[in-house]
């Protein structure tokens, strides 16, 4: 966890301990399931906590935030981000079973109380959220359809209200299709790691 806590010197000894027992349960369940390539799950730290941590480099979010991780398949990135930010609220959406029922477990082992983890498809919720989180899940245009509608009009966090997409590689294409404000940030930016110098963090703005 060295990487972690050199990126995150401000983590307290619970938040510590949690996503130490995180990578534990995580990987058990990996060995059962395929929650991430068994190929890349040594890398888990680097790879898959760190990463899905971006997030809290791009954004503290206010107590209170309503976050929906959507397409969250092991718990990633909500998990991690659940454990940093134990104050705001996160919805873990995943449209296989099995997937949650291993997320359901991770959160339970932690005692987390500030996650749901349910097994729908994103166009079927009817609950609406400050942020979408995502990692790699669809196209961004569809990503965007399918949260039309379901973006808070109150708004208390530093940035707008809208989506934060994990990606990697070249995003013009889909950059071109998007005729709402966005940005892009390198997470070459936050990690010296060279597994981040071809991934960014995607924001894209929806105020309703």
């Amino acid at each position: 966890m060295n990487i972690i806590y050199r990126y995150f010197p401000y983590l307290e000894a619970e938040q510590k301990a949690r996503l130490e027992k995180l990578e534990k349960i995580f990987i058990t369940w990996n060995s059962k399931i395929n929650l991430v390539s068994r190929k890349d799950i040594e890398n888990f730290e680097e790879h898959h906590l760190l990463h899905s941590l971006s997030i809290a480099k791009f954004i503290s979010f206010s107590p209170g935030t309503r976050v929906l991780d959507l397409g969250t398949g092991g718990g990633l990135p909500g998990l991690p981000l659940a454990i940093v930010f134990p104050q705001t609220q996160f919805i873990l959406v995943d449209s296989i079973k099995k997937k949650i029922m291993a997320v359901e477990d991770m959160i339970n082992e932690l005692g987390l109380k500030n996650v749901v983890a349910l097994n729908t498809r994103a166009e079927l919720l009817n609950d609406k959220f400050h942020f979408v989180v995502s990692r790699a899940v669809t196209h961004t245009s569809t990503l965007v359809k399918w949260m039309k509608g379901k973006i808070r009009t109150d708004q208390f966090n530093i940035i707008p209200n809208g989506m934060i997409l994990l990606k990697g590689g070249d995003l013009e294409d889909e950059l071109k299709s998007l005729t709402l404000p966005y940005h892009t940030l390198e997470l070459s930016g936050y990690f010296t790691e060279p597994y981040f110098s071809a991934k960014s963090i995607l924001y894209i703005e929806m105020k309703k």
